[in-house]
C-alpha cells in the first residue's frame, strides 16, 4: 500500500490485489490505471432543478472537478439534496427546510466516509446547503474547500423574490391589483443563483468566506459569470495544495475564525439564521460558541451595509464594487478581525487581504466606520421571562429599538397568516406564533409569509412579531425569533394569552411578558403539550433528536 500522505483515505480502497473488485467498479466510471495512484477529491454538488439557487451547480461541479484533475488529483462528483425555502415558505413543506441541513451534512459524511475521498470540494447555493456542507466537511475533517454557487441578478425594476412576497401582502391590503402582482412574479427571479439580498444564502456565503473555508471572493460573485467558473476551478486545485500541506478544517475553523464570521455578518446586516448555523457549525467542529458571543462581539461591531431586506442594495451591486474583501480589510485594519487565522489558501486572513483595494469613492453600499447605519449589532440576543434561555431579534434601527403591545396569539404560521391577511392584526399588536420550534413544528419554519404580509399591509412600523420559529433572511420589521424554551417544551411562549402585554427592548436586550409569576405558574399547571404532529418519517425522527435553537438546533448531541 502507498505511503503517499495525500492518499490516506483512498489508498485502502484501491491499492493491492485484494482491492481488484473495487478497481473494477471504478474503471466502469472512467478511472484509468494512472487515476488509482492519484488523491481522490470528492466534489459534493447540491445541483437540482428544484430551485434556481442550485440549477446551475452541475456545471460548477464539473469545473471544480476539472480544477482538481488538472492539479494532479482524481475528481469524483456526487450529489446531495437541496430544498427550496422560497418555494416552500408558508406551507407544511417548509418544515423540511432546517431538517435538510442535517440530511446534507449526513449525506456528505456518508458518501465521503464510505468511498475514501482524500479531500473535498462542496458547492452550495441555498440557505441550508451552506451550513450543511460545512458541517459535513467538519465531521470528516479532510482537506476541503467550500464554493458558493453565487447570487442571482436582479429582476427589472430592482426586484427580487422578496418583492413578490410583499406584493402579495400589498394586494390583500388593496394597494396592488392582481395584474401588478403577476407582473412582479414573472420578472423578479430572472435566472440562476441565490436570492439577491443579504438574505440567508448571501449571509452564510459571506460568513464562510470570513471563516476561511472559501477562496477569497467566492461569496460575492454572480452565479452566471466567468468569475464563478474560475472560482470553482481554483477550488478544485486548492484541495490538492491543502492535501500536500495536510491543512484540514480543524486547522481553519478555530474560535477566532468564528468570531471573524460573526463580525462580518454583523457588518453586513446579515440574517438571524447565521446565529443558528454558526453555532451548529462550531458545535460540529468542537468549538465552543454561545448566544452570548454574539452579544459580546456585537457591542463593538457596527452595521455598515445598506443592503436588503432592511436597506436598499442587492448582492449583485455589492459584487460590482468588490464584494466583501474591502470590507474585511477595513475591519482588519480597525482591529475587529483576527488576521492570523489560517484559510484554505494556505495563507492567513491578513495575508489574503494585503493587496485588496478599497471600495470606489462614489459607492453608497458600504458605509465608513465613522458613519455606520447602526453603531452596534442588529442581531440582538434577548432574555427575559418570555425567553429564559434566549431569543434572537433583528433590529437594524429602522424599526426603532423598543416595542410594547398586546399579544395576538396564533398556534401555527398558517393561523397567523390568515389572521394578518383578514385584518385580525392591528397596529399595536405583538403577533405571537408558537409551536413552530425545532421540536414543535417540527422543523422551525421561517416566518417569511406572515412578516411579508405585515409589511405588505403597511403595518411594518406598527406591529411586532415573535415566535419560537425563525425568520427568512428576507424578513424585516420588528421581529424576534428562536424564542427558547420553545412552546412544545412548555416554555413561557406556550402560556401567553391574547391581550397580555409584551415589552421588547433592544437596548437592554430584554423581552418581557407583563404577567405575574403566580399567574404563569397557574397557567403552566393547566398546560398540556400537544401530541407530536408527526410520528413517522424524517420529521418525527428530527423532532426526537433535535436540540434547542439556543444551541444551534443540532441533532448529534446538545
Amino acid at each position: 500500500m502507498t505511503e503517499d500522505k495525500r492518499r490516506r483515505y483512498s489508498a485502502p480502497v484501491v491499492d493491492g490485489i485484494a482491492k481488484a473488485p473495487s478497481r473494477a467498479m471504478l474503471r466502469a466510471t472512467g478511472f484509468t490505471d494512472e487515476d488509482f495512484q492519484k488523491p481522490q477529491v470528492g466534489i459534493a454538488s447540491t445541483w437540482s432543478r428544484v430551485t434556481p439557487c442550485n440549477m446551475h451547480i452541475d456545471g460548477l461541479a464539473r469545473e471544480a472537478g476539472e480544477g482538481a484533475d488538472a492539479a494532479g488529483g482524481k475528481s469524483v462528483i456526487f450529489n446531495t439534496i437541496t430544498i427550496s425555502d422560497g418555494i416552500a415558505n408558508g406551507t407544511e413543506g417548509m418544515k423540511y427546510s432546517l431538517v435538510s441541513r442535517e440530511v446534507i451534512a449526513d449525506s456528505i459524511e456518508t458518501v465521503a466516509g464510505c468511498e475514501g475521498f482524500d479531500g473535498l470540494v462542496a458547492i452550495g447555493g441555498c440557505d441550508k446547503n451552506m451550513p450543511g456542507c460545512l458541517m459535513g466537511l467538519a465531521r470528516l475533517n479532510r482537506p476541503s474547500v467550500f464554493v458558493y454557487g453565487g447570487t442571482i441578478k436582479p429582476g427589472p425594476g430592482h426586484t427580487d423574490l422578496i418583492s413578490v412576497f410583499e406584493a402579495v401582502g400589498a394586494y390583500t391590503k388593496g394597494d396592488k391589483r392582481l395584474i401588478e402582482v403577476e407582473q412582479v412574479e414573472k420578472v423578479a427571479v430572472p435566472g440562476a443563483g441565490s436570492c439577491g439580498g443579504m438574505y440567508t444564502a448571501n449571509t452564510m456565503a459571506s460568513a464562510i468566506e470570513a471563516l476561511g473555508m472559501s477562496l477569497p471572493g467566492s461569496s460575492a460573485q454572480n452565479a452566471e459569470s466567468a468569475d464563478k467558473l474560475a472560482d470553482c476551478r481554483a477550488a478544485g486545485a486548492a484541495v490538492l495544495d491543502l492535501l500536500e500541506r495536510d491543512i484540514k478544517p480543524s486547522d481553519i475553523l478555530t474560535r477566532e475564525a468564528f468570531e471573524n464570521a460573526i463580525t462580518v455578518v454583523i457588518a453586513l446586516a446579515g440574517s438571524t439564521n447565521a446565529v443558528l448555523h454558526l453555532m451548529a457549525m462550531a458545535h460540529t467542529i468542537g468549538v465552543p460558541l454561545s448566544l452570548e458571543d454574539f452579544t459580546r462581539i456585537g457591542e463593538r461591531v457596527p452595521v455598515l451595509a445598506d443592503v436588503r431586506p432592511s436597506g436598499h442594495y442587492l448582492m449583485s451591486e455589492l459584487v460590482a464594487i468588490g464584494g466583501i474583501q474591502p470590507l474585511m480589510k477595513t475591519l482588519l485594519e480597525e482591529g475587529l478581525l483576527h488576521g492570523d487565522c489560517l484559510t484554505v489558501t494556505g495563507r492567513t486572513l491578513a495575508e489574503n487581504l494585503a493587496g485588496v483595494a478599497p471600495y470606489p469613492d462614489e459607492q453608497n453600499i458600504i458605509r465608513a466606520l465613522d458613519n455606520p447605519i447602526k453603531k452596534d449589532s442588529h442581531l440582538r440576543i434577548l432574555h427575559g421571562n418570555l425567553a429564559p434561555t434566549g431569543a434572537v431579534a433583528k433590529i437594524t434601527g429602522h424599526e426603532g429599538t423598543h416595542f410594547s403591545g398586546k399579544a395576538r396569539v396564533f398556534s401555527s404560521e398558517e393561523e397567523a397568516t390568515v389572521g394578518i391577511m383578514e385584518g385580525a392584526v392591528v397596529a399595536g399588536d405583538v403577533v405571537v406564533i408558537r409551536y413552530e420550534g425545532p421540536r414543535g413544528g417540527p422543523g422551525m419554519r421561517e416566518m417569511l409569509t406572515p412578516t411579508s404580509a405585515i409589511m405588505g399591509r403597511g403595518l411594518g412600523q406598527d406591529v411586532a412579531l415573535i415566535t419560537d420559529g425563525r425568520f427568512s433572511g428576507g424578513s424585516h420589521g420588528f421581529v424576534v425569533g428562536h424564542i427558547t424554551p420553545e412552546a412544545q417544551e412548555g416554555g413561557p411562549i406556550a402560556l401567553v394569552e391574547d391581550g397580555d402585554e409584551i415589552v421588547i427592548d433592544a437596548e437592554s436586550n430584554t423581552i418581557t411578558l407583563k404577567v405575574s409569576e403566580q399567574a404563569m405558574i397557574e397557567r403552566h399547571a393547566r398546560w398540556q403539550a400537544p401530541a407530536p404532529r408527526y410520528t413517522r418519517g424524517v420529521l418525527a425522527k428530527y423532532a426526537r433528536t433535535v436540540g434547542s435553537a439556543s444551541r444551534g438546533a443540532v441533532t448529534d448531541g446538545d
